[in-house]
């Protein structure tokens, strides 16, 4: 019944009280953005979701429009502080996380959680082993076990033991 029912209104209810706070947070940010180099302030990424549902994930964007993609030897997304793709308010947006903030609308849609494992890529599918399927069993979040302990620290693979 928590899985079911329960997990998804307290989903809902939690998202309805923050919208008021978060969403001047993400206006703020999304004028700075669109005054630093005049580019969309949205980026949709598309990831893996429950039952293997690809959905497009929403962040405010912190890279330079057609910014390369480069990925790490695992297939994962290269991620850095020092990375010369990211825009000077993205540097910010990515330290604080605040980046992250427009996937309560994700939350709201019923693409995601609050708490349960970041989504992947929807290509990372083919690198599953063994149980690994399993993470699909439940919607994927905002945040979880992961980033509470690893943040960007750990390599893909060993994300999903």
């Amino acid at each position: 019944m928590y899985k079911k029912y329960l997990k998804r209104i307290l989903d809902i209810i939690f998202a309805l009280m923050l919208i008021p706070v978060i969403l001047p947070i993400i206006v703020i940010c999304g004028v700075l953005i669109k005054f630093e180099d005049g580019g969309p302030v949205f980026y949709k990424g598309y990831r893996l979701g429950k039952d293997k549902k690809v959905f497009k994930m929403y962040k405010l964007r912190t890279m330079k429009v057609n910014a390369p993609d480069i990925r790490n030897e695992d297939g994962s997304t290269f991620n850095s502080d020092s990375d010369p793709r990211l825009t000077r308010i993205g540097r910010f947006l990515r330290k604080t996380s605040l980046d992250e903030l427009p996937q309560i609308f994700n939350v709201l849609i019923g693409d995601m959680s609050f708490i349960g494992p970041r989504p992947d890529l929807p290509e990372h599918i083919n690198y599953y082993a063994d149980n690994d399927i399993r993470k699909l069993e439940v919607l994927p979040g905002i945040s979880g076990y992961n980033q509470a302990y690893y943040r960007n620290s750990t390599e893909w693979k060993n994300r999903l033991k």
